[in-house]
């Protein structure tokens, strides 16, 4: 029997228009005392290793969290806009990618500065900051997509003015490796929290009350899922 289902389903979507935001924001602030360069941040990590690891764990977080709520919205775009929804879809999906691809090279840095010292870990990224990947290519969608995704959901009347101006402001967090916070990031990321945090909620309002044998699925499988998530850390 065919439905309507559109992938990752309406509630999956909705918890990521939420949550998404909410986690890059939190990352966002718990790294905004330290200065935004690499040296710093790398200071900051052999100073302070638990708030600056809580930080770029948010972080990266609500960056992968966020990806159901960006195929959510352009699915909805591309109801009246296609063209427009695939281009914004697309980049700001690439740009996700590539934020995760920076946050393993943070992850890797953190960890010299907090085993090694900063003054070492500086030495390795300072050194290898300008080397080539796949992502030094796919860098303008980082920032690019979020300014066509957020004409494109004007323009397709998913989002309001205002919504679409909080979607666009995080075209204005900084890219690349070891970056820290300046006062556009908290604008980007408290605007993107405007922008999807309402539609999230009115989402999960309006979406059917879960049946008895989804929501026992749901209770076997939890647990099920958090065991795989441990094991997966021994290995």
């Amino acid at each position: 029997m065919e439905t309507d289902y559109v992938f990752p389903g309406r509630r999956v979507a909705a918890v990521s228009m939420v949550l998404g935001p909410v986690l890059l924001l939190i990352g966002t602030l718990l790294r905004a005392r330290f200065d935004f360069f690499f040296p710093s941040q790398l200071r900051a990590m052999s100073e302070h290793p638990a708030l600056m690891t809580a930080a770029y764990t948010c972080f990266l977080a609500g960056n992968v969290v966020l990806w159901p709520a960006i195929v959510a919205l352009a699915t909805r775009i591309g109801r009246t806009r296609p063209a427009l929804a695939a281009w914004g879809g697309l980049f700001v999906l690439f740009g996700l990618f590539g934020r995760t691809f920076h946050a393993g090279i943070d992850q890797a840095a953190l960890g010299l500065a907090e085993r090694r010292g900063a003054g070492f870990a500086e030495g390795v990224v300072s050194e290898s900051y300008q080397d080539l990947h796949l992502f030094s290519f796919l860098s303008f969608t980082i920032m690019f997509g979020w300014y066509v995704l957020a004409f494109a959901a004007y323009r397709a009347k998913v989002l309001g003015v205002v919504g679409s101006i909080g979607l666009a402001t995080m075209g204005l967090l900084p890219l690349g490796v070891l970056k820290g916070t300046e006062f556009v990031s908290i604008i980007g990321t408290a605007g993107l929290c405007v922008a999807l945090i309402p539609a999230g909620i009115r989402a999960l309002l309006e979406s059917p009350k879960p049946s008895r044998r989804t929501m026992m699925l749901t209770a076997i499988t939890v647990p099920v899922l958090g065991a795989l998530a441990f094991a997966s850390t021994l290995g």
